[in-house]
């Protein structure tokens, strides 16, 4: 049986260097996410985050060190084959095909199991209503939303999400959240979430880790750091420099209309 059949799956890292050629970004970085387990990955802009997932994903230069997938040893495989394995990736840039129908981009990336394409439209009504529409004609939210549908719809055990958030308009950010807290509590994902709005991230996720210069400098519970505002921004900030640890008035309210939960 693949992973992908399997009802849960988690993930393991262990002493991972890993960048770009030879160029090395990422330094001993071990962490493990238990199934269903959901964490964030936080720090500034170009301390490795996004260079994780691509290493988990299988699309950097690995120099040491071990990945894990459940019982599968996946260091050396490709990326197709981790993610037929059950890795699915919500890419930063989205990556959707923008000459595809909406429609077309999901039915490219289905796997049989829990996430057919009709739940992938109740859980993202707006992509049902835009089904014979062209990528190149969605708003950026719901690009989004369709990066995210296609991820699921390939019925994943382990969910990458590189900045989910980045660019939506405030109206759109309460319904993917309200989307990774659902699939976190009722889904058999495994959810790995880098985000810059770190109190955001950590009010979905029940673990974070904080990168610095390719480095984990802090890992523990996402609530204790939620609760600790002073000690987040230590970790996230450098002098003189605004990071994003915070709610502003622009997320306050949010329409969850065009958003309904699956039953």
């Amino acid at each position: 049986m693949s992973a992908a059949a399997e009802t849960a799956l988690g993930i393991t890292l262990e002493g991972v260097r890993a960048g770009y050629a030879d160029t090395v970004v990422l330094e001993g970085i071990s962490l493990a996410l238990p199934p269903r387990g959901a964490m964030a990955v936080l720090g500034r802009n170009g301390v490795g985050k996004t260079t994780l997932l691509a290493t988990i994903m299988g699309h950097t230069t690995l120099h040491g060190g071990a990945i894990r997938l459940g019982a599968h040893e996946i260091t050396a495989l490709e990326p197709h084959h981790r993610a037929r394995l059950g890795i699915g990736w919500v890419p930063q840039e989205r990556e959707i095909f923008r000459s595809l129908t909406v429609a077309e981009n999901l039915e490219v990336a289905a796997r049989p199991g829990r996430w057919p394409l009709a739940r992938v439209y109740e859980f993202f009504p707006s992509l049902a209503a835009r089904r014979h529409n062209r990528g190149n004609e969605l708003s950026g939210g719901e690009q989004q939303m369709l990066a995210i549908g296609r991820a699921l719809i390939g019925n994943p055990g382990v969910l990458l999400m590189d900045e989910p958030l980045e660019g939506l308009a405030p109206v759109l950010v309460d319904a993917v959240l309200r989307g990774i807290e659902w699939l976190r509590r009722e889904d058999d994902l495994a959810i790995l979430l880098v985000e810059q709005h770190a109190r955001l991230a950590l009010a979905v996720t029940e673990r974070v880790i904080v990168l610095d210069r390719g480095r984990i400098v802090h890992e523990g519970d996402s609530r204790d750091l939620l609760e600790a505002p002073e000690r987040l921004t230590a970790l996230m900030g450098v002098a003189g420099q605004r990071v994003r640890t915070g709610v502003g008035p622009a997320f306050a309210t949010h329409d969850r209309s065009r958003y309904r939960l699956p039953e």
